[in-house]
């Protein structure tokens, strides 16, 4: 593959995040409503905790390093938060 073939690969993969994060906070969204209906609190740590360990255990079997991976989602996680108190 030439280098443009290569960043256009690269290009469409960064879309792919995008989209896929934009599909992530939309459902993040509609579990803020659904703790809201049914008076949640919106911080669930063990539900993090289950989403990180998830992370690191995707992180392993993709072979790509587990810190990064922790990182990306734990600042998902922190921008989920922050939207679902700020609807409240």
């Amino acid at each position: 593959m030439s280098l443009a073939e290569l960043r256009e690969e690269i290009e469409s993969i960064d879309r792919e995040i995008v989209e896929l994060i934009a599909r992530r906070t939309y459902v993040a969204e509609t579990v803020a409503h659904v703790k809201e209906a049914q008076d949640k609190p919106t911080t669930d740590e063990s539900q993090e905790q289950r989403v990180m360990d998830r992370a690191g255990e995707n992180a392993e079997r993709f072979d790509v390093d587990s810190n990064l991976v922790k990182a990306v989602f734990r600042l998902l996680i922190e921008l989920n938060k922050v939207e679902q108190r700020d609807k409240r």
